[in-house]
């Protein structure tokens, strides 16, 4: 059994299940039929310590988390495959983590800057959830780099074209978050990262090994 440990879900019971199902369902979507155990851990420092017992015991494990901030340059040379999110992760000053021992650069995944980068790389599917008074142009236009956005910049994104939104409201991480993940079109987000395309094409190797 393979596991897939995010951050994200809060700390309560709904929130877990609700990040889930939504990772779930974009897995799924995403062409993955034998998908991973998704472990929901809150924090992005329980999902870090959750892996790392994992990987301890000898289990099969995979880490999903925010970058938080831009990936260097240099940490994402040649293939995918071949990328070091583990130096991005200990040369963050907020972070520090150690990749541990018997953990590889391909079983751990970044969501550059944040998962909410994700969401808008789908404007189509934003505007059809959040409805009348949807703003598209507080969104980042087409063809716009998501993962040099920063996390202010995401969050200010979303409120700025959710602000008149009646019927849902403001964009909330709490509210809507996870409901958007499990509705936005896969394709849309790996052709917008190329860091949730590693992800996504990474998993369907584990799986399928």
């Amino acid at each position: 059994m393979v596991r897939l440990y995010v951050e994200g879900g809060g700390d309560t019971n709904a929130l877990k299940q609700s990040c889930r199902k939504g990772f779930s369902a974009f897995i799924t979507k995403a062409g993955i039929k034998d998908r991973p155990r998704i472990v929901a851990c809150g924090s992005r420092s329980n999902a870090y310590q959750s892996f790392c017992t994992a990987i301890a015991n000898g289990e099969a494990a995979i880490l999903l988390v925010d970058s938080e901030t831009p990936v260097d340059v240099c940490y994402q040379q040649g293939k995918p495959e071949d990328w070091q999110p583990w130096k991005h992760l200990s040369d963050k000053p907020d972070d520090s983590w150690a990749q541990p021992k018997g953990a590889k650069d391909t079983d751990c995944h970044l969501m550059v800057q944040v998962m909410e980068s994700w969401l808008l790389a789908d404007r189509e599917t934003l505007g059809k959830y959040f409805g009348q008074g949807f703003n598209a142009n507080r969104i980042p236009p087409e063809g716009r780099d998501i993962e040099s956005i920063g996390k202010d910049g995401i969050y200010k994104s979303l409120a700025g074209a959710t602000h008149s939104c009646e019927k849902k409201g403001r964009y909330s991480k709490r509210d809507h978050s996870f409901d958007l993940l499990a509705s936005v079109d896969p394709e849309r987000i790996v052709s917008a990262s190329p860091w949730a395309k590693r992800f996504v094409e990474e998993l369907k190797r584990k799986m399928a090994a």
